[in-house]
């Protein structure tokens, strides 16, 4: 099942990053990426109307950059297009290994957010673990499931929900023979034995319905034939 991650990353650690080097004040939003074989040309708004001519020329003049041009300004606003060597950015690398999608990244002096979806969690560990080779530090934010993404992080289950499921798997209640009762747990968390058991049902109707029937779904509308 597919998940969407908020990532922060500091500037100075990939290659774009270096590239695109904006002073106090200002910020970068990058607009579209659009591969050319081992290339890639980024459109992104830079914002603030001082020191533009300066910012393109730094940009100009670093070695992996082929070639940056404005295409267009509106107030504080600047749209560049950028010619750059992506295979120098370990960031990106990872990217394409792990078949991420961007979908939205926004660069300031010393940090950039970006906002990826990642074909599975496993995916998404395998993008981690590859910056951490790299030396690449990330601050992971919110993770959550595309197609229901109310659900949050724990897949719509309430913080007591899910202390008395945990308490209930690691306890052994659904071991074979069963290790504790729904009496033991409802002593734990001062609650009535049926309290317990609704508290448990509810938990697992909601892991169910936002983890294995939402990746059916999810699935569903990606085998469909589109028009």
């Amino acid at each position: 099942m597919s998940v969407i991650a908020h990532l922060r990353v500091p500037a100075d650690s990939f290659e774009l990053g270096r590239i695109l080097d904006v002073s106090r004040g200002r910020s970068i939003a990058l607009e579209n990426l659009v591969p050319l074989g081992e290339q890639a040309v980024p459109f992104f708004t830079i914002f603030g109307d001082e020191g533009v001519r300066e910012f393109r020329a730094a940009v100009q003049n670093h070695s992996s950059v082929q070639d940056i041009q404005q295409v267009s300004s509106h107030n504080d606003r600047t749209l560049f297009a950028l010619d750059w060597d992506v295979s120098e950015d370990r960031l990106f690398e990872g990217l394409a290994a792990s078949n991420a999608h961007l979908l939205g990244a926004t660069g300031g002096p010393d940090t950039w957010e970006f906002e990826l979806r990642f074909r599975s969690h496993g995916a998404l560990s395998e993008f981690k673990e590859h910056c951490s080779e790299a030396g690449i530090e990330l601050e992971v934010g919110r993770i959550y499931n595309p197609t229901r993404p109310e659900s949050g992080p724990f897949y719509g289950l309430t913080q007591r929900q899910r202390d008395t499921l945990v308490s209930a798997v690691k306890g052994g209640y659904y071991s074979l023979p069963r290790e504790i009762s729904t009496q033991d747990l409802a002593d734990e968390f001062g609650i009535s034995d049926q309290a317990v058991t609704e508290r448990l049902r509810r938990a697992i109707v909601a892991l169910v319905d936002n983890s294995l029937v939402a990746a059916i779904e999810e699935q569903e509308e990606y085998d469909s034939p589109r028009m």
